[in-house]
């Protein structure tokens, strides 16, 4: 929401596109033209920095260019992104006027605009402010690898696509920083087992074949990477196969760093080769029994993923091919569909990643935790990297959440833009009750209310054992009949359409339940708990907490609100999980000064020096919703 009425000229206005006479979408346009065909890539709008991505490499990061933007007054200087550091450093310590506070910069931005990018420029500039030199903050800096290779992936739109939100605190008594934590959200464990035409698995899967020696690879059982269903047919070419080799040493540098022990490391990569082996099971039906079986050509691969998952091959099958319970002291066994069991398999594999990837988040944190007294009264920068908004051909269970986390993020960046102009024209003493407010809040109701949300009305169909994807919809249907912002599918498709703060968008209900209930096939947690590989049963013993983080050293008892996910009948469902996080990421935001790094993408073939009107159009009119 940028601000139309007129403004005059402001010293070192200098790329600050609010100083024009007049502002609109064609005036925006045209700034952000000029200054991008001539590499200047960082423009100010009032108080919001946009950075569009150069998708080339521009000498504008050196130290004596972190020196230009070391001090309190940046103003006459170009826009950049470490101004935007600087001005978040010097707010917080209290320089400038204002009373010490904490702060929050939001990276937002549509994938492939540079997101991740600029969450690192920012970190690089923070600690280089606080000079960065000693062990911690050089930790800090060095986590990314590990980060990017677990929970990135190329996409159609991105080639380095992060498939999980961060939001990264750092900690500092005075101007020395102490500590870091990192949160995560929603990484999208469904690309595990499933990628769309175009895309790959996470990254770490082609490093690790890349990187690792013959007998290593033999070590952990790993065969030819083209026989693997999962990352199957995706392989690059020996340029690529290079690059991937030089990540794999990055990420184990990056493990060796963060204090992973050599038994850890190599039961870690034990697991994803079973993850991979996993997916080659597949079943066919017995029909003497009623039941299914293991395939005749995939009992190897069985085989394979019960040693490197550390448990019997007897009892895997067990757990992929029926369900068993105990009713009044008798044990009672109920065999699966086909499809049950390729549901089973595929759970299974989603889970044991999503665990390795918050343990990984974990042991980070254990790692960069601040060693102060409790006394001490710490400030703090926080920086969110989250996904943008999304809207593609298909789109899922997964991209309704993420869309929901950036509607209460445009809220966030609304309000607060409202308040800046509010304070703006009581300052000049006109009337601010002219104003408009563009308010997001019927559809953050829509998806959030309780008991008729439409995320309360996924967790009551997801409880019921005999509701289906279609039971969902049709209620959905029901209960927002009427409603402006929502709007069923025509003919006989599965599905719904929201009308966004950016746009329509139509959702496959396919999979809904099944993602929402984020089940775990009943006995595998026994048998996980009970493997031979040690970090499995770390994994599995571990206590997950209502937002969804993995907490391997604590006790569901010791955490209000907390359960062990798969023993406990009070498990939360992933929209639940993810609704938790939501509201107390919101709350970190909403304690804290903002500042805000819109990313823009200038062309959709990631050519540098290219700028496409209609492409930069669609997302300033996001920018100005």
């Amino acid at each position: 929401m940028v601000s139309l009425r007129e403004r005059g000229p402001s010293p070192g206005a200098a790329g600050d596109l609010a100083a024009l006479a007049e502002l609109d979408e064609a005036a925006l346009l045209a700034g952000l033209r000029e200054r991008f065909l001539q590499q200047h890539i960082y423009t100010d709008v009032g108080d919001i920095l946009i950075a569009m991505n150069p998708f080339q490499p521009l000498p504008l990061y050196g130290r004596e260019v972190s020196e230009r933007y070391r001090p309190l007054q940046t103003d006459a200087l170009p826009p950049h992104i470490f101004a935007v550091a600087s001005r978040a450093y010097h707010a917080m310590l209290g320089r400038g006027g204002g009373r010490p506070r904490n702060q929050c910069i939001l990276i937002s931005g549509e994938s492939g605009a540079g997101k991740t990018e600029s969450t690192k420029l920012l970190l690089q500039h923070t600690m280089f402010l606080c000079k960065g030199n000693s062990q911690l903050e050089q930790q800090i800096l060095q986590v990314n690898p590990l980060l990017e290779a677990f929970g990135n992936a190329q996409t159609v739109m991105n080639d380095n696509s992060s498939r999980f939100g961060k939001y990264i605190q750092l900690r500092f008594q005075k101007n020395t920083v102490q500590g870091a934590k990192l949160s995560e959200y929603l990484l999208e464990k469904s690309r595990v087992v499933q990628q769309d035409a175009g895309e790959r698995n996470f990254h770490i899967f082609y490093y690790m074949f890349a990187g690792l020696s013959s007998e290593q690879k033999e070590m952990y059982g790993l065969l030819d990477p083209s026989l693997y269903r999962y990352i199957s047919g995706q392989f690059g070419t020996q340029e690529v196969d290079e690059r991937w080799k030089q990540k794999y040493q990055e990420v184990c540098n990056a493990l060796d760093m963060v204090g992973f022990q050599e038994q850890e490391q190599v039961d870690m990569q034990a697991i994803l080769a079973g993850v991979l082996s996993l997916g080659n099971v597949t079943f066919e039906p017995e029909e003497s029994k009623g039941s299914v079986k293991v395939s005749e050509a995939s009992q190897g691969w069985l085989k394979a993923a019960a040693g490197q998952f550390g448990v019997q091959e007897d009892e895997l099958l067990k757990c992929l091919i029926c369900t068993t319970s105990m009713t009044r002291g008798e044990q009672i066994q109920r065999f699966h569909t086909q499809q049950q069991a390729e549901d089973a398999r595929d759970s299974i594999a989603k889970v044991a990643y999503g665990r390795v990837f918050g343990w990984i988040v974990c042991k980070i944190n254990e790692l960069l935790a601040e060693d102060v007294d409790p006394e001490v009264e710490l400030r703090e920068i926080g920086l969110l990297d989250i996904f943008g908004f999304e809207n593609f051909a298909v789109n899922r269970f997964e991209q309704l959440c993420i869309n929901l986390a950036n509607e209460q993020l445009q809220h966030f960046f609304n309000h607060h833009i409202f308040q800046m102009e509010q304070a703006a024209y009581k300052e000049e003493g006109l009337p601010w009750e002219t104003i408009t407010f563009n308010n997001n809040e019927p559809i953050l109701n829509l998806l959030l209310a309780k008991p008729l949300g439409l995320l309360s009305l996924l967790d009551e169909q997801s409880a019921f054992p005999q509701a289906t994807d279609k039971t969902f919809v049709d209620k959905l249907n029901s209960s927002f009949k009427g409603n402006l912002h929502f709007q069923p599918a025509r003919g006989h498709v599965l599905g719904f359409s929201i009308m966004h703060y950016a746009g329509k968008v139509q959702y496959a209900a396919r999979g809904f339940l099944e993602k929402n209930r984020d089940t775990l096939p009943a006995n595998i947690h026994g048998l996980f708990i009970n493997s031979i590989t040690p970090l499995l049963r770390v994994l599995f013993r571990a206590t997950i907490s209502r937002t969804g983080t993995l907490m391997p050293h604590v006790k569901a008892k010791d955490i209000p609100g907390a359960n062990d996910k798969f023993n406990s009948t009070r498990k939360q469902s992933a929209g639940a999980q993810f609704r938790h996080s939501l509201t107390v990421l919101m709350e970190r935001m909403y304690s804290a000064n903002p500042h805000f790094v819109r990313c823009i993408k200038p062309n959709s073939q990631k050519e540098p020096g290219v700028l496409d009107s209609q492409v930069v159009l669609l997302q300033v009119q996001i920018l100005q919703s």
